[in-house]
């Protein structure tokens, strides 16, 4: 079976390239992630349509990480895993390590809500105390009052 990996001038749409080469699964999820903004070309937005060209710099927010490939090789269907590796060099920064987060707590049926210590005891576990960000307040501002 011959590839269609062309290395020669050209250029394919961004998100054929990115289903192409297996970074999502399908090829409406990478035109969504175009239209959301999380597809960069040489640093700058791209659009579905957008051309891609063997050396072009392609930066993927996909899975709470960045992606930073350099492109290879141009494909415009769909391979298998071994050839698509062949068409673009991985520069992304390694990922961050799993957070060692506890369970966040499974109660038992029928125990009811979970006292204010209970809640406190929860919280200290997420690190909502330890200067994480905490939602808003909706305490009334100073000076006005009620009414």
């Amino acid at each position: 079976m011959v590839s269609e990996v062309g290395t020669e001038s050209g250029s394919v749409r961004v998100d054929v390239w990115l289903w192409a080469v297996r970074m999502v699964k399908t090829r409406s999820a990478a035109t969504a992630s175009c239209r959301a903004g999380h597809v960069r070309i040489n640093n700058a937005p791209a659009k579905a349509a957008a051309a891609v060209r063997v050396g072009d710099e392609v930066r993927l927010r996909h899975e709470g990480r960045d992606r930073v490939l350099v492109v290879r090789g141009l494909l415009r269907k769909r391979v298998g895993a071994p050839v698509a590796v062949t068409c673009y060099e991985d520069n992304s920064p390694p990922p961050p390590p799993r957070a060692a987060v506890a369970p966040a707590g499974i109660r038992d049926r029928g125990t009811g809500r979970p006292t204010k210590r209970d809640r406190r005891e929860m919280e200290r576990l997420r690190g909502a105390g330890l200067g994480m960000p905490q939602p808003p307040s909706y305490e009334w501002e100073a000076g006005r009052e009620r009414g």
